[in-house]
């Protein structure tokens, strides 16, 4: 009764060794002596939907249930997966490996666990045994079969296709519809088999060797096209957020996700979670502070009960161990009296331990039998004698030459076999990502265009309208390739090419499209799901540190172009209208030019390290240039030079403020040409922008630096150029600080009427926006104005210089804020009680209320600091203090004379695109810690737009700062086409509802307006998001400045 019957295992009906799996004891430790008595069988189902029965002692923990189920299948790679089941109180929970099965189980006999996928990796190249890449490929199927996996309608087939592959092998017609019809692997699965069919016919004519794929291809296939999924993987657990609006909670490889239904509307990544923990039913997630990141410090979120809480943070726990540690963590000593907290623990090998044991060759590979297939004569993937532990298929190629007309094929499948090369390291490569950019970038001569050199595509213009020889080229390395055969682009979108064979000497000068094409890339309708840059962004490389090193490149664009403003277009129009004194002339020029100067010889030396990392020019020089710190560190070492005229920069902006107060002449002149199309930001903006760039220099290598490893060849060099970058921000800082405030304070003054001597020393702006007051007329849209000293109210004027009026003002020394909601019964209603006068204002919504009241009081705690209330200054203009030789007002009205008439912009054209403006139109509010992180989130770059019903995507050169996106035809253009300002807009991931179907998409929408942008790769898409996260939801909390740290000039 005490011994186990031993039973054949699958493995052993095949003849095969015993594998004893992973262990997870540390060297020389020994096993924990297996828990003796009596014997329980516990049933099990495998991801096949057979059942086995395991017996195994009551008192064992979960582990030896885990562990003998993995030994039945002879599976290595076991820490991947793991045994769900029903708890008593109908939640699905995880079996703990620790604790004792009898304790987690009531009734063993009665239940039944559920043998399934626990943690899914980011590449299933990860993944080394056929065995678990046919185990995950089972777990696919069952998603799809109950709707867990959501995708599109061509997704969905394409997926079933190789599963169909896998099962019967080639298309055959009859076979297929016979096997459709006993099969079902999606709901409402007859709509889709015609499109099923289709794809598994492509399967074969992709190839061009009139064989489909082999099973652990269509294996490998499946998981590359289900990985891109958004829903990969993904189990869903309902909560609500502190709005009680509800939504889904998801635990993956990076992170915690947020859904709303099957949409992720957020990620807090590993890197940024400090501490997960729950009480009672409340799960909270506390967040690395981060000046960038508009979220509290600690997120809280409602789930139904405490066991979902629970279960829910524990899955969270062994996530994170799982992906995030180099070994299972150890175990908490015990308390002597009192125990606080769970003593919950993930237990086993993390990813970096099974890589490990799996790349030192530490286990044989097996045979296993695959329940649903009916392929008896198996090719397999045959690999090199050294190379025999790489099971992943890669990537083959093409060679082009010159001749479009020949109709020879050359097939890179050299008959069954796939050569599989391994890398130096013993990691294999993952086929999708790992490539070489000298064979990416050129293929027998042939140059393959870049995102760059690519027509851009009209909107709303059809793609099959286009002639042939317009198409951009899509040369590359597709044939034989198991996991792009579906992925493969078709430019133009239009019927399916039949019997059109790919001459291996094809030109891509001649613009031909690849005759390699999927079915879902040519139906009539051009709806794609797959990107038409997927090739191409697979033919760069991959490495994030080179799409770093190309953002460094993108952004200095833009700043050059930003100098250019003043060092050339400014400098023309002063001299051209002789208003800029000569000593004036000299501050600005001579320190703007030497900057100007380098920045060029920068930028020209950034594109060539960037050349050649792409192995687009001197492919035959030798050496790594696939680096780019050494570049930086050269620089911000020169730069260190130039810091002499940084520190000037500050007396620039006075100077310049001073001379426009004291000369009509200047100031006409510099209102006129902040009217010109290239100046379009203030003029004084472009005055800070080299104190600007240091920090994002400083950004870009902390980056840089956290990306690699201490023993990247890169990562010295690296470290050393942000070492010298820091120390200068450092010492810079303080200025920047003082002038951001100053630069601030007179571009609101040109927006005022009404108001004398805005710009004093130790006012600070902090934040300005869009309230109704309450008066007898009802509620009115008012815009305010507050400063550590004074709020100001004023009305929108109806005058052709879109200026606001001043009509009250409210010194803070003395206010009370009070909650009149309950009094006025207005939702989001307060009351300001100054000590002569008290005004009832009402904001848009709950959280504009709370930044209101949270600002509005921490200025009066300064107020109440300083000495006695702040004299009122609302008044009459003081002398006119303009040059004699200037042009006098006396022909004003007795009106006007009664305004402020500080300059003459007050009754000129004024630009009515500004952040008042805009603020008052979409009736929201920004603070002046939401400009100051405007400032450090700044981005350049190519991207796909797309309007809501439009069919084609435009390629644009877009320039993200100051909460609006500025779209160029390209980076060489002077001035922007449009502007799209983004305070009060949306960020999103478009739906599956809306048919994009492409990857790197993100969705901008207030309103009515809706837009889609695609970027060109991971890391790029993740930048976008994050600035402009930045400027669709400013910060909640706001910086608090001493007294003493006022900003003075």
């Amino acid at each position: 009764m005490g011994e186990v019957e031993q039973r054949p295992t699958a493995g052993s009906r095949l003849g095969v060794q015993e594998n004893a799996g992973i262990s997870t004891l540390e060297h020389g430790q020994k096993l924990p002596a297996t828990p003796t008595g009596k014997l329980t069988s516990i049933k099990v189902q495998m991801l096949d939907d057979t059942q086995e029965s395991f017996e195994v002692p009551q008192r064992a923990p979960g582990k030896v249930l885990l562990d003998a189920v993995c030994s039945h299948l002879n599976l290595v790679e076991g820490d991947y997966f793991g045994l769900e089941f029903l708890d008593h109180k109908k939640i699905t929970v995880w079996l703990d490996l620790l604790k004792p099965i009898v304790k987690q189980i009531r009734r063993p006999k009665h239940v039944v666990l559920k043998f399934v996928v626990k943690f899914f990796p980011p590449d299933h190249a990860q993944l080394q045994e056929e065995l678990t890449r046919y185990l995950f490929a089972l777990q696919v199927k069952q998603d799809l079969e109950k709707g867990r996996l959501t995708c599109n309608d061509t997704s969905a087939a394409l997926l079933i296709s190789h599963i169909v592959q896998s099962e019967i092998g080639d298309f055959d017609e009859t076979i297929d519809r016979e096997h459709l019809a006993k099969n079902k692997y999606i709901p409402q699965q007859e709509a889709l088999e015609d499109k099923i069919m289709e794809f598994h016919r492509n399967h074969m004519q992709v190839l061009l060797n009139y064989h489909g794929h082999t099973p652990a291809e269509s294996d490998f296939q499946l998981l590359e096209i289900a990985r891109r999924l958004e829903m990969y993987g993904i189990r869903l657990h309902p909560a609500k957020d502190r709005e009680g609006t509800k939504i889904n909670l998801a635990v993956a490889h990076t992170g915690i996700l947020v859904f709303q239904g099957h949409t992720k509307i957020n990620a807090f990544n590993w890197a940024k979670v400090r501490k997960l923990s729950f009480k009672r039913k409340r799960f909270l997630i506390k967040l690395r502070p981060d000046v960038n990141s508009s979220f509290q410090d600690t997120l809280e979120f409602l789930m139904a009960n405490r066991d979902f809480c629970k279960a829910f943070w524990k899955i969270c726990v062994e996530h994170h161990a799982f992906f995030r540690l180099f070994e299972e963590p150890k175990p908490k000593p015990k308390p002597v009296i009192f125990t606080r907290g769970s003593s919950f623990r993930f237990s086993g090998r993390t990813q970096k331990q099974v890589l490990d044991y799996v790349k030192e060759g530490g286990h044989k590979k097996v045979q296993f039998e695959r329940k649903h297939s009916k392929i008896h004569s198996v090719r397999s993937l045959t690999a090199k004698p050294s190379e025999q532990r790489s099971e992943v298929p890669t990537q083959s190629s093409f060679t082009y030459g010159d001749d479009p007309d020949s109709p020879v094929v050359q097939s890179c499948w050299q008959g069954k076999e796939l050569k599989v090369s391994v890398e130096d390291g013993g990691q294999r490569a993952s086929p999708s990502l790992k490539k070489s950019p000298k064979e990416g970038r050129r293929l027998d001569g042939a140059v393959i265009a870049t995102m760059e050199e690519e027509e851009e595509v009209v909107k709303d213009r059809p793609q099959h309208s286009r002639p042939q020889a317009q198409q951009p080229s899509t040369a590359g390395s597709l044939a034989g390739s198991p996991h792009l055969s579906e992925l493969s682009i078709n430019s133009q979108g239009g019927p399916p090419m039949a019997h059109v064979t790919l001459s291996p000497n094809l030109s891509p000068d001649n613009r031909q499209a690849s005759p390699l094409v999927s079915p879902l890339l040519n139906e009539q309708t051009g709806i794609r799901t797959d990107d038409e840059e997927e090739v191409r962004r697979k033919r760069f490389p991959t490495d994030k540190a080179y799409f770093i090193a190309k953002e460094v490149s993108t952004t200095e664009r833009t700043y050059l172009k930003d100098l250019e403003v003043i060092t050339s277009w400014f400098q023309s129009s002063v001299s051209k209208d002789d208003c800029l004194p000569e000593t004036l002339k000299n501050l600005i020029f001579s320190n703007f030019e030497p900057l100007h100067k380098f920045h060029t010889t920068f930028l020209k030396e950034i594109e060539q390290r960037l050349a050649l990392w792409e192995g687009r020019s001197n492919a035959h020089l030798k050496g790594d240039y696939q680096r780019i710190g050494d570049v930086m560190l050269k620089n911000i070492q020169s730069m260190k030079q130039l810091t002499i005229h940084l520190r000037k920069h500050s007396e620039v902006l006075v100077e310049l403020e001073n001379g426009i107060k004291n000369s009509r002449k200047l100031e006409t002149s510099c209102r006129d040409f902040e009217m010109q199309k290239v100046c379009y930001l203030p003029l004084n903006t472009f005055l800070l922008r080299p104190l600007h760039r240091l920090m994002h220099y400083k950004q870009i290598m902390e980056r840089l630096c956290k990306h690699y490893p201490p023993n990247h060849l890169d990562f010295r060099d690296s470290r050393a150029a942000l070492a010298e970058i820091s120390e200068m921000v450092a010492q810079l800082h303080s200025s920047m600080l003082k002038m951001e405030n100053f630069q601030k304070l007179h571009e609101l003054k040109k927006d005022l009427i009404g108001i004398d001597n805005l710009v004093i020393p130790g006012r600070e702006f902090i934040r300005l926006g869009s309230l109704s007051k309450l008066s007898g007329k009802g509620l009115q849209q008012r815009m305010f104005f507050l400063f550590n000293d004074v709020l100001l109210y004023t009305s929108r004027g109806l005058t052709a210089s879109n200026q606001f009026k001043v009509h009250g003002q409210l010194p803070l020394y003395g206010m009370m804020i009070e909650d009149s909601e309950e009094e006025w019964g207005v939702p989001h209603c307060f009351t300001l009680r100054g000590q002569h006068q008290s005004i009832v204002v009402a904001a848009s919504s709950r959280s504009e209320m709370d930044k209101w009241i949270e600002d509005i009081q921490m200025a009066i705690d300064l107020a109440e600091k300083c000495n006695g209330p702040t004299p009122e200054f609302l008044g009459s203009s003081p002398p006119d203090t303009k040059s004699p030789e200037e042009p006098t007002v006396d022909q004003e009205s007795e009106d006007d004379l009664n305004a402020s008439r500080t300059s003459l912009e007050r009754q000129a054209p004024h630009r009515g695109n500004t952040t008042v403006h805009v603020c008052w139109h979409r009736n929201t509010s920004v603070s002046m810690v939401d400009f100051s992180i405007a400032v450090e989130n700044q981005l350049s770059g190519n991207l796909l737009r797309k309007f809501k019903n439009s069919n084609g995507w435009q390629k644009l050169w877009v320039v993200f700062t100051n909460f609006c996106m500025f779209f160029y035809k390209s980076h060489q253009d002077n001035h922007p086409l449009a502007s799209l300002p983004l305070l009060g807009y949306s960020l999103t991931i478009p739906s599956e509802s809306e048919n994009i179907h492409k990857d790197y998409v993100f969705k901008l929408h207030f309103k009515s307006h809706v837009y889609y942008f695609r970027a060109e790769s991971e890391y790029t898409f993740e930048r976008w998001m994050e600035v402009i996260r930045s400027a669709t939801s400013p910060a909640s909390r706001i910086r608090v400045l001493s007294h003493e740290e006022s900003h003075v000039y």
